[in-house]
């Protein structure tokens, strides 16, 4: 069975990623098990699926951004082993604006996701969690 932990920057367990039919199985044995009012509690929350839902970004890069509390473009940057002024000679643009594109809160356009994603070798999506 495929688990995935969510843990905090100490390393501790936070959250556990399981697959739904685990999670189904296991709530159906609870609402066996629970009264009328205990069930009360539970709340149906619409979701509506996307293109970007099946999109992953590979332990390693997660990794990185937590223990190194950097952002996503940051994290791709350091697994490919790039200074930031070696990303701004491939890309002809200045170390300043490398760095601007990893502050936390960067949008980079559309082209700049081509060029890194190009140069980190992964997809657009991969580059950016807000496309």
């Amino acid at each position: 069975m495929s688990i995935q932990y969510i843990k905090d920057e100490k390393g501790n367990p936070q959250y556990v990623v399981i697959p739904y039919d685990v999670y189904f199985q296991m709530r159906l044995h609870s609402a066996e098990t629970e009264t009328q009012s205990e069930a009360e509690g539970w709340e149906d929350i619409p979701y509506e699926h996307d293109k970007y839902d099946d999109v992953g970004i590979p332990d390693d890069i997660i990794t990185l951004m937590s223990e190194e509390k950097v952002s996503l473009q940051a994290a791709w940057r350091i697994y490919k082993g790039l200074s930031q002024q070696e990303v701004a000679e491939k890309l002809g643009i200045s170390q300043s604006a490398v760095s601007q594109l990893e502050s936390p809160d960067s949008r980079p356009q559309k082209r700049t996701r081509e060029k890194l994603a190009a140069l980190y070798g992964c997809t657009q999506e991969q580059i950016s969690l807000r496309i």
